[in-house]
């Protein structure tokens, strides 16, 4: 059901008081959220009576929570006591007599309620696990019964959406009994919602190893709390932590802002891994742990040093380098589709993190903070291309959402900035919206599966409590393959096996699919037999001339030979760019006299003449069999690299190398930036001969260079 931002009152226990504050319209249509009491799943008594039991529990704060742990022959477990230390056991039976562990666990001190009551976080890890049914242990408490499931042929695993408990709630932050009322109720309709996709989603998928949340977990920030009380969102922990569910599956969680500036976040969850690295200083920085063959890298991108993002993700691939999958989540959606997709500052966090996601062959990004589901197409090399700042864009999204007068809750945004404006500030708006289309970096796939694709998946999934609902943009960008909005809590189910990722994303209310399944393909690549007699397997340039073959930049100088050693020429240079480029169709006039239409390479001459890739060495000779410097080479891709709208402003210091100096004053430039972007590399004596001719041997090498780290 969709519910009008006026609307804040929900029929249950706890209710607002008569004569509370009612919120104005805002410019845009309201956010939608679910009426509990008006799903399938709340009728015929089942939400009255889920009201009765909430009112038991709601200040209850010792829920415990689930994490995973390093790999999957670990559980990690936390939870609040009213006592510093606390006994854990871990068994093999519900009798708790085979025994596979038990310690006292010593508590941290944590927040106080209303009453003084001081409340300890205890955190205990279960290790050396094998697949099968164990069962744990707090204090005196029944044992509770937790599977560990085998990952040796594939896994599966349930990704979700920013539950945002309490979200629902339209009195924020204030400290009046109606707030607190209001918060208790809308607690208590997000948390069944909550429970009710959990429940969904186990049916769908029984054997899920564990739940992926990207963030956001709980609604009220200290920021925004009553008197700046960061116990104000203990009872939010409360109902998002009370599912029967979770009492025995495991969540991987993403910190998201909601969850960022107290540290409750990491009194309730026992993170694998965690490193100080990404740490905003309060909830604690990035983490991963593994599972079957899979990498997950956790971020907190809530702390904006990319740089130390870059360095965990490293740290991570090469603490496990035989991880086949490798995933990352985080909760800003940098490719999504939804109101905060196309913000200058999530726009700008996906231009610092792409290239590190790149450059360490992530396969999936997960990401949240949208509350509406898209799926991207595969992307590789989105490159930032405008500025546009935060408060030009807020003023314009505030115009090109305008509701009217009437404001209805709706799935997409209206369009009231036209193409056709003459106005400057909603053109700059227009032309913005356009530069993050990343139009340049989306890969074919075939329909629904990428087989060994080189770019990376990103998915955003929508809300899955229902506590919250945005509505998507009105220009679906380019890089987006599927999005969705029925104002429908939501879940995906992925499964991992050997050779392939696939997901599957639900609506709650009928159990249908909102997409269609999509699949990731990996087989191993048949080795690839060159037909060059003149070509070792033991040469340096062996795997580069394998690529460039395979990837048709390159033919032989006859059906046999390669010729490594030969000078590359500029007719032979300017081919591999149109080879790399797709071979585009040309028509026009030919100006160089040099360049006949029967030359092999006319086309090719033609194209980068029209795409200002080369000139002539003048205004009507090309010189085609003259050679290629190293040099020229850096000349010719900063070149081919800016015609097809890619960024050339990465420099290096070349005062490393000992011949710098002989570099061409023409040339200094595009060499600083084929450094920079790892194109080109200096010899192991450090100099760069830039005046030297480039053989065909080292242009397949600066080709392959630039592919994999430009292209």
């Amino acid at each position: 059901m969709k519910v009008k931002k006026q609307i804040a009152a929900l029929v249950m226990t706890g209710v607002l008081a008569a004569g509370g504050a009612i919120p104005a319209f805002a410019a845009a249509a309201p956010d939608g959220h679910t009426d509990a009491q008006n799903t399938p799943a709340g009728q015929n008594g089942v939400y009255a009576q889920w009201q009765e039991q909430w009112e038991t529990i709601k200040n209850d704060w010792t829920q415990v929570s689930l994490s995973p742990g390093a790999d999957q022959s670990q559980m990690n477990f936390a939870w609040y006591s009213k006592t510093e230390s606390m006994a854990f056991r871990v068994a093999a039976d519900k009798d708790m007599t085979r025994s596979v562990q038990e310690v006292t666990v010593k508590g941290t001190e944590g927040p106080k309620d209303n009453a003084g009551t001081q409340y300890y976080s205890c955190k205990a890890t279960a290790a050396s696990l094998t697949p099968g049914t164990y069962y744990y242990q707090i204090g005196d408490a029944e044992p509770v019964a937790f599977e560990v499931q085998d990952s040796s042929d594939g896994f599966s695993f349930i990704y979700v959406g920013d539950p945002q408990i309490g979200s629902s709630n339209e009195l924020k932050g204030q400290d009046t009994e109606e707030f607190y009322a209001a918060q208790s109720a809308s607690v208590c309709n997000d948390a069944f919602n909550w429970n009710n996709t959990l429940e969904k989603a186990v049916e769908q998928a029984p054997d899920a190893s564990f739940v992926l949340s990207a963030g956001d977990q709980i609604q009220t920030n200290k920021k925004k709390a009553p008197n700046k009380d960061a116990t104000n969102s203990e009872i939010e922990y409360t109902g998002y932590l009370c599912p029967e569910v979770l009492d025995s599956l495991p969540v991987a969680t993403t910190v998201g802002n909601h969850d960022a500036d107290n540290p409750n976040y990491t009194y309730h969850f026992n993170t694998a891994n965690n490193s100080e690295l990404g740490s905003n200083g309060i909830v604690g920085g990035d983490y991963y742990y593994t599972y079957g063959n899979a990498l997950f890298i956790m971020l907190n991108t809530q702390d904006t040093n990319v740089a130390e993002h870059k360095q965990f993700i490293e740290q991570a691939v090469a603490a496990c380098p035989d991880a086949k999958w490798r995933i990352v989540a985080l909760h800003q959606d940098i490719y999504g589709s939804a109101e905060h997709s196309n913000e200058p500052e999530i726009t700008n966090l996906r231009y610092q993190l792409v290239p590190y996601f790149e450059a360490n062959d992530i396969d999936v990004v997960l990401t949240g903070h949208d509350h509406a589901y898209s799926r991207s197409q595969i992307l590789k090399g989105g490159v930032k291309t405008t500025e546009y700042t935060d408060d030009a864009f807020d003023e314009m999204l505030e115009k090109d959402m305008d509701a009217g007068e009437n404001p209805e809750t709706r799935f997409v945004a209206p369009e009231n900035i036209i193409p056709t404006t003459t106005d400057p500030a909603e053109q700059a708006y227009l032309q913005y919206l356009n530069e993050v289309m990343d139009k340049d970096a989306v890969e074919e796939t075939d329909g629904a599966v990428a087989v060994n694709p080189e770019g990376i998946l990103y998915m955003t999934a929508n809300s899955s409590s229902g506590s919250k609902y945005y509505d998507l943009v009105p220009r679906m960008q380019t890089y987006i393959a599927n999005r969705w909005q029925e104002d429908v809590p939501t879940y995906s189910v992925i499964d991992i096996d050997d050779d392939s990722f696939t997901i599957n994303t639900y609506r709650t209310d009928t159990d249908e699919k909102i997409d269609d399944t999509f699949t990731i393909v990996k087989n191993e690549q048949e080795e690839v037999e060159l037909p060059f007699t003149d070509v070792s397997k033991d040469a340096w340039y062996y795997d580069a001339v394998v690529q460039a073959y395979q990837d048709k930049l390159f033919a032989g100088t006859s059906a046999t030979t390669f010729a490594p050693e030969t000078t590359m020429s500029r007719a032979m240079f300017v081919q591999v760019l149109y080879n790399l480029n797709g071979q585009p169709k040309v028509e026009g006039t030919m100006p160089f006299t040099d360049v006949k239409t029967s030359d092999w390479y006319y086309n090719a001459v033609l194209w980068a003449y029209q795409n200002h890739v080369t000139a002539g060495v003048s205004g009507t000779t090309f010189a085609p069999k003259a050679d290629v410097t190293r040099e020229q080479t850096a000349v010719l891709l900063k070149k081919y690299t800016a015609a097809n709208g890619k960024d050339t402003s990465a420099r290096a210091d070349l005062s490393q190398y000992s011949d710098a100096g002989s570099i061409s004053a023409w040339a200094k430039d595009a060499v600083e930036w084929a450094v920079a972007s790892k194109v080109m590399a200096g010899t192991d004596k450090g100099e760069l001969l830039p005046n030297d001719n480039a053989s065909r041997a080292q242009v397949a090498q600066v080709m392959v260079n630039y592919t994999n780290a430009v292209q």
